[in-house]
This record gives C-alpha cells, sequence and structure tokens, in this order.
C-alpha cells in the first residue's frame, strides 16, 4: 500500500543519511523500554561513546539507528545456529515478533514474524487461521518472562493472507498483519529493511534463521529466541531431484541442508535475515516448510517465501480484508509435509507432478 511505500522509501533515505553523517561522528545509543513495564535487565551492555558537546546543537534532527532499518543497536553473535544450537544476544534481531493466539485465556507463541514498519509484521500465510485471536510480541528475547524490559504487546487490526495462497501446494507463503496501533521504535524494537524487488542472493550468502521454534525434532519449544547461520541454497541446487525437486519454485528461496542447522517446528513465519553490503539487514525470507521426516534432514534446507518476489504485493495490499473463509487453516499437516518430502522425488516432468498433486490431494481430503 501506499503508506509502506512511502516508509521504506523515506527508511532508505534516513539510513543513507545517518550512515553518512555516523562515518565522521561517533553518536550515543541511548537504551529506551518501549512502554515495557520493567522486568529483567538486559543482559548484554554496550560501551557507547558521547556526541561531542559543540556538535549537539548542530545535529538536531538525526535520529538513532532505531529510527532506520535493519540497523540493531545490539550487534548479533554471528556465529550461533539454532536447531542444536545457541541463544541469540538479547534484542540483537530486534524486528523479530512472536505472534501468539489466546487459548484458555493463555497467550501462546505459534509463529514468527518481522516488523517492516511501526504499523506492519510480515509473517507466513500458514501460521493464520481464522477462528484464532492474535497478538503480537515486540521487543522479546525470553518468551516466559511476560512483564521483559523493552518489550510490548500489540493487538491486530487487520491480517491481509496472500490472495493465492495455496495451503496444498504451499505456494505464496506470505500474509501482511496491520498493527491495531502504531508501534513506538527503540533499542529493543526495530524495523528490518525489505529488499530490492526482484533481487536474488548468490549460492552460499550468509542468512541467519531466527525463531523460538523447537530446539530438535520433536524437542521443547525454545524460551529465548535462537539464531543459526543458514547459507543460501540458489534455486538451480534446490530445485535439484535429491534436494526438494519441483516441490520449490522461483518465489521461494532455500537455507541450509546441511543437515546440522535448521529452522524447525514453531520458526515458522520467521525472518531469513541477509546482511547488505552497507551493513543493514534484510528480510531475504520467510520461514516456511522443511522436510516431515526431521527439522535438519540433509539435501533439505528450510524453505522460505523469497520477500524479494512480493514487493509489490506488500505495497498494495490496501485493499479491504477478505472474508474469513478465505483465511487459511493453522499449520499444515505434518502428513503432507511427509508425503511432499517423500515423493517429490519421483517427479520427473510437470504431468508428474499433476498426478501425484491429485494423489496427495485425495489422500489428504480422506485422513481430514
Amino acid at each position: 500500500m501506499l503508506g509502506i511505500t512511502v516508509f521504506t522509501t523515506f527508511l532508505a533515505y534516513a539510513r543513507t543519511v545517518w550512515n553518512s553523517v555516523g562515518s565522521m561522528f561517533t553518536h550515543p545509543h541511548r537504551a529506551v523500554a518501549s512502554k515495557g513495564t520493567a522486568g529483567c535487565a538486559l543482559s548484554t551492555c554496550a560501551f557507547l561513546n558521547e556526541i561531542p558537546p559543540t556538535l549537539t546543537c548542530a545535529l538536531p534532527l538525526l535520529s538513532p539507528p532505531a529510527s532506520s532499518c535493519g540497523a540493531p543497536i545490539f550487534q548479533p553473535n554471528l556465529s550461533a545456529r539454532v536447531v542444536g544450537g545457541e541463544d541469540a544476544i538479547p534484542h540483537s534481531w530486534p524486528w523479530q515478533i512472536s505472534l501468539q493466539y489466546l487459548r484458555d485465556n493463555t497467550w501462546r507463541h505459534t509463529c514468527g514474524g518481522t516488523l517492516i514498519t511501526p504499523n506492519h509484521v510480515l509473517t507466513a500465510a500458514h501460521c493464520i487461521s481464522n477462528t484464532l485471536t492474535y497478538r503480537v510480541a515486540l521487543g522479546k528475547n525470553n518468551l516466559e518472562v511476560e512483564d521483559e524490559a523493552g518489550s510490548f504487546y500489540v493487538g491486530v487490526d487487520t491480517i491481509f493472507v496472500h490472495e493465492k495462497w495455496n495451503s496444498f501446494l504451499v505456494r505464496n507463503d506470505i500474509a501482511l498483519i496491520k498493527l491495531a496501533e502504531t508501534v513506538e521504535l527503540s533499542d529493543t524494537i526495530q524495523v528490518a529493511c525489505l529488499p530490492e524487488e526482484g533481487s536474488l542472493l548468490p549460492q552460499d550468502y550468509p542468512c541467519f534463521v531466527t525463531g523460538w521454534g523447537r530446539l530438535y525434532t520433536n524437542g521443547p519449544i525454545a524460551a529465548e529466541l535462537q539464531q543459526g547461520l543458514q547459507p543460501v541454497v540458489d534455486y538451480a541446487t534446490c530445485s535439484q531431484r535429491d534436494w526438494w525437486g519441483t516441490t520449490v519454485k522461483e518465489t521461494m528461496v532455500c537455507a541450509g541442508g546441511d543437515g546440522v542447522i535448521s529452522a524447525c517446528n514453531g520458526d515458522s513465519g520467521g525472518p531469513l535475515n541477509c546482511q547488505a553490503e552497507n551493513g543493514n539487514w534484510d528480510v531475504r525470507g520467510i520461514v516456511s516448510f522443511g522436510s516431515g521426516l526431521s527439522c535438519n534432514t540433509f539435501k533439505k534446507p528450510t524453505v522460505f517465501t523469497r520477500v524479494s518476489a512480493y514487493i509489490d504485493w506488500i505495497n498494495q495490499v490496501g485493499a479491504p480484508p477478505r472474508p474469513p473463509s478465505s483465511l487459511p487453516t493453522p499449520h499444515l499437516p505434518f502428513l503432507q509435509l511427509f508425503l511432499y518430502s517423500f515423493l517429490h522425488s519421483f517427479i520427473h516432468s510437470p504431468a508428474q507432478e499433476v498426478l501425484i498433486e491429485c494423489l496427495l490431494h485425495a489422500t489428504l481430503s480422506q485422513v481430514q
């Protein structure tokens, strides 16, 4: 929509100005708790310099990087991993959100997501159900601490699910959440940058997946935010028969597949964070699906919705929300992902793909 276009254009301009001025002066980065109540103290400290007093009045309109995109105050540890891995440095991915639903008077984590403007969150379409009530938790590190310092909870105004979302084929797995109120950006809550429309990353480009998903296959949900290095697997590789084959489309991006580091259940909807040449972080992917066999299967990298393929859609979804009947059901059945993992290797032509899709559809119709 127009608002997002204007905001992202402004962020790009502000980032350029900040980077130019930042090369000459060092500015203080003050810790700000955005609307959150005091809970546990931050476990990470930064040693920062002050603006020279003579320059303070000369730069009255400049804001700290919290007003830019993809520029965390607390720098991430770039050697951690998700499955079998380590905790992220608190608030080092300040655009990461927890999408939560209400059940039995308790808010429960269901998916990740990415704050891309103070009013909008990107997540996966398969995370959304018309039967649930949602809220978005921002500025979070530990999901078990309700009143965590620097955190903030906000309701949902409207959820835009891609009009061509196909839960059976796992296509166009993207949704945009409009928040019920504008979020105040801070050191713990910031927005990620959007990539250039249509842009692609090369093979082995280093990116990081983040989330509170399971620590290992069938394991517990993580309390503290996890992160892991997942190099990009280009389409030519990921679409090979012994990888994901024809299950992967060009509107997707693969990352990982080494059989060790992976996203897992509960990471869905979260970002694939890739650092641009200027040092800022773009959200290049939205966690969509992985192997039904295990979270970290060799040659079955995590598959993400490729954000650069949907920039126009993100900017144009200002239309009225669709009727509830068009919203998808909750998470894809594990049976469906297992069948895809098993049968995709038998697909050698578009005709065979259609036949197998019909077979899967008939099978799943009988068990649902």
